[in-house]
């Protein structure tokens, strides 16, 4: 078995060469396939709609879907959904997003639960929901104080995500109508 040190470390410019979907942590690659599940991918568009909307009125931040948030030379991940209240200066994201949605898959969930989890917190994403369509439940974690403090798994509750420009109410429940 190879140590650490034996395998191979990929950046930035070795992922860009990549076909298909990738993610790269901490010079990992994370391989974004199979493809997400319809449910999957039809919960992710419903957060798409209700962010956009909910967004409407705020001028300084927008909804996106998965682009490159280059976190690191050797890590660049993709959320499924977030808030950036800054306007990007490049083909990718360089500054941490206000909030991120992530939907779980059997192939990421752990992922998502503990590698990212970490990403978000260190890099000060000020909000960060993990969206488990099995069990129609969102963990729904704040940073305070440079730490994730859950907030509430929500279901059918209304949350609000304070964004520093603008403040957001998001209802779970329409989520698992898709």
């Amino acid at each position: 078995m190879l140590s650490p040190d034996e395998l191979p470390h990929y950046v930035y410019s070795d992922y860009i060469q990549w076909e298909g979907r990738w993610e790269l942590i901490k010079g990992i690659p994370y391989a974004m396939t199979p493809s997400p599940s319809f449910r999957h991918q039809r919960i992710s568009q419903i957060i798409a709609r209700m962010l956009d909307e909910a967004l409407d009125d705020c001028s300084h931040c927008q909804a996106v879907l998965p682009v490159d948030w280059k976190v690191a030379e050797d890590t660049v991940v993709q959320p499924d959904n977030m808030v950036i209240c800054y306007q990007p200066s490049g083909d990718f994201l360089t500054k941490a997003p206000s909030l991120i949605f992530e939907v779980l898959s059997p192939s990421n969930a752990e992922k998502d639960r503990r590698t990212k989890f970490s990403i978000y917190e260190r890099e000060g994403v000020g909000h960060y929901c993990i969206v488990d369509p099995e069990n129609n439940v969102a963990k729904v974690y704040s940073l305070r104080e440079g730490r994730y403090v859950k907030q509430i798994d929500a279901a059918d509750e209304n949350v609000l995500f304070d964004l520093g420009k603008c403040t957001i109410e998001f209802e779970f429940a329409r989520i698992w109508t898709g």
